[in-house]
Order: structure tokens, then C-alpha cells, then sequence
């Protein structure tokens, strides 16, 4: 079979646009997870150039060792679970501890197979109700936000709305575009200066501690949904395009970046799941031979896209009320219809994903332990009890 070349331009192009999705359709969320974990401005801005560097390392490593589009990204529900659980025992410090528990656990995947395994025997039912139930209130929030700033929200989620039906790829990334329209107006009608320094990127380093919350209510959940909603999904989708991905050396590469990243304040990065599609479809070029080249071009963009990461947290920081919760929220509204779906299509595991959904969407804290925790843990026992002597 014959392959028609296309300009290497191609999949270079492919790879700038998976950057440029990915980072402007989450990066609010990875900014407002940081902060309701305990991080300053400052800190939620290193945290986010954190990210942006070592997924674009990864990427480069991974893309151009292998030679497949394998693209890195951070981890978009463990950001939202940072959302949903609020400051740890130990605070921001703790936190930064629990993200490094997280990379301890991912190596551990690669060195050690039989701990994947345990992940994999989590119903997957269960797993995706956990994090339905993270995602909710976020989800909620440009409907509340309507409400509180109609002024502002409004222009986003009409933008939103419109490109989702002429082009869904990049709803996400324009209706970013119309809250920073909002900010920039806004800023005008206040006459407010803006502050050069908060537009340079920085490094804030923290001491990481160690408590018992943090490391069962957020380190645990934000390793589980990292892996099951984003490892083993972007594991899936590169070999339905033909890519048979390196686990190992995959989980060792996000495994360090995480470690690395995370005394900067940089929670998770792993392997992308849904972006992951942009750069190993035929659309990025009709060699599969060359597409690895997308990989490296979206690494290449994501260290652009770090040195940008001071002036997008600064935007956050202007912002009109509600007006970036509400970007978050809409970024986030496929994964919470997927989660969803998932949870509640076998009948059989119906009940289970329910208690497991509401536990968590209830943001009920227990002994200093997220509800993330407890929402697993309630699943499991009513799956346990439901399905008692059933083969």
C-alpha cells in the first residue's frame, strides 16, 4: 500500500493544536484545583509552569525514544478532585506532599506490576462514579454562575454553545477566548493597572509534609482517577490507531516529571487520553511512521505554553466573578457525561456507582479524609454486599 507523503509541516501543525486544545481547555481547572487545595496566586502559577514543563519534557522524550505520538498531558480530573476536596490537613505544604505519595505510586506501577493490577480490579463502575461525583460541582458552576455574574458568564456560555455545534474541538478553547474578552473589558471600565511581575513566569518551591488526610484523601484518589481516567484510557485510544505505547518506560517517564514538578507545586502529569487522539489519528499525517513528530511538536508547544503560565493564572486572578469557574466547568462537561455513562451502563453495577456518585458529589469530610475517599470505599462495600454469593 502506498502512502501519499505530506509535508512534515503536517503533523508539526497537528501537534501545536493538540497543545494549544489541551492547555486552554483545562488549564483554568489546574488553576482552580491549586488554589482550593491551599496554593497562593503565586504558588498556583509556579504549579501550572510546573506542568507545562514537564509534560512538554515528557513528551519530547517519550514521542522521539519511541517514535510514536505518544503525548503527555497533566492530569485534568486529578485537578478537579483538588477542586472538590479543599485544604487538606497540613495545607498547601501537605498537599505538595500527597502529589509526591502520587508519583511514588505511579513509579510503582512500572516497577512493580502487580499494584496496576490492583487498580485494574476496581470496577471501573466504581471509578468513574467517584469522579462523576468530583466533577458535579464543578460542572455546576456556569449554571451558578448565570446567576452571580449574568454579565459576565453569559457571553461565555453563549460562545461556547454556538461552536459546539460548528466546531466542538475548540468550544472549550473560544469560550476561553470570551472570558478573556470579559477580563480585558472589565480591566478597562476599572482602570486598573496590571502589574508586570505577574506576568513573568516564576518558580515557588515548597517543603512538602506528610499528613494522614492527605495522603488517604487526596494522594489515593488523585492516583486512581489519574490512572483510570487518563493512563489506561490514553493507553486504549494510541492502540486503536495501531500504537502499542511502552507502559513501562511511559510510567516512568510521568512518574519522575510528577516528582519532579511537584515541590514547584505541579500535582500530576500522565499519559493523554482524549487530546492524545489529535496527534495519533490520520489527521496528523497519513504516515503513521511520521506522526510521531506530532508528539514532539505538542512537547515543544507545552514549554512555549510554561512560558505563558504567569499571565494565564494572572488572567484568572482579574477576573470577574464567576467568569473563570464557569470556563472550568464547561471544560469539564464531557468528562462528566462520560463518567456518567460509564458508571451507570451496566444495570448490574447501577446501585453500587450511585451511592459511589452521591458520597462524592456530597464533599462530606470524615476524619479529615476527602469524600473522594469515602465515596470509594461506600461503593465498594455496597457492590460486596449486593453481589454476596453471586458467581
Amino acid at each position: 500500500m502506498t502512502i501519499t507523503t505530506a509535508p512534515l509541516s503536517r503533523p508539526i501543525l497537528a501537534g501545536i493544536v493538540t497543545a494549544l486544545v489541551g492547555f486552554t481547555s483545562a488549564f483554568a481547572v489546574v488553576l482552580t484545583g491549586l488554589s482550593a487545595v491551599g496554593a497562593t496566586a503565586g504558588q498556583a502559577a509556579s504549579g501550572l509552569l510546573a506542568v507545562c514543563l514537564t509534560m512538554g519534557l515528557a513528551c519530547i522524550v517519550l514521542a522521539w525514544r519511541y517514535r510514536m505520538p505518544i503525548t503527555v498531558a497533566w492530569s485534568t480530573p486529578g485537578a478537579a478532585l483538588l477542586a472538590a476536596t479543599g485544604t487538606v490537613d497540613g495545607g498547601w505544604p501537605a498537599a505538595v506532599g500527597a502529589f509526591l505519595v502520587t508519583s511514588v505510586l505511579i513509579l510503582l506501577t512500572a516497577l512493580w506490576p502487580a499494584l496496576g493490577g490492583l487498580i485494574a480490579r476496581i470496577p471501573p463502575s466504581i471509578a468513574q462514579a467517584m469522579l462523576a461525583g468530583v466533577l458535579l460541582p464543578l460542572c455546576l458552576a456556569p449554571i451558578t454562575g448565570i446567576v452571580a455574574n449574568p454579565w459576565g458568564v453569559v457571553p461565555v456560555v453563549l460562545t461556547w454553545l454556538i461552536f459546539a455545534r460548528l466546531a466542538p474541538r475548540w468550544a472549550v478553547p473560544l469560550a476561553f477566548v470570551a472570558a478573556a474578552a470579559v477580563v480585558a473589558i472589565s480591566l478597562v471600565q476599572k482602570g486598573a493597572p496590571v502589574e508586570l511581575g505577574l506576568l513573568l513566569p516564576h518558580v515557588e518551591l515548597t517543603a512538602p509534609t506528610f499528613t494522614v488526610g492527605a495522603l488517604v484523601g487526596l494522594a489515593l484518589p488523585l492516583f486512581i482517577v489519574t490512572m483510570a481516567s487518563q493512563n489506561v484510557p490514553g493507553i486504549a485510544i494510541m492502540r486503536s490507531y495501531g500504537y502499542e505505547v511502552p507502559w513501562r518506560p511511559a510510567m516512568l517517564v510521568t512518574g519522575l516529571g510528577t516528582a519532579i514538578g511537584a515541590p514547584a507545586g505541579g500535582h500530576a502529569i500522565n499519559l493523554a487520553a482524549i487530546s492524545a487522539a489529535l496527534a495519533a489519528s490520520p489527521d496528523a499525517d497519513p504516515d503513521p511512521a511520521r506522526r510521531w513528530v506530532a508528539g514532539v511538536s505538542t512537547g515543544a508547544s507545552y514549554l512555549v505554553f510554561g512560558g505563558f503560565s504567569a499571565a494565564f493564572a494572572a488572567l484568572v486572578l482579574l477576573a470577574p466573578e464567576a467568569v473563570i469557574p464557569a470556563v472550568a466547568g464547561l471544560a469539564l462537561f464531557g468528562a462528566f457525561g462520560s463518567s456518567v455513562q460509564q458508571a451507570i451502563d451496566d444495570p448490574g453495577e447501577r446501585i453500587p456507582a450511585v451511592v459511589t456518585f452521591l458520597v462524592a458529589a456530597s464533599g462530606v469530610a470524615i476524619l479529615g479524609v476527602s469524600a473522594a475517599f469515602w465515596a470509594l470505599i461506600a461503593g465498594l462495600i455496597v457492590r460486596t454486599v449486593l453481589h454476596a454469593g453471586r458467581r
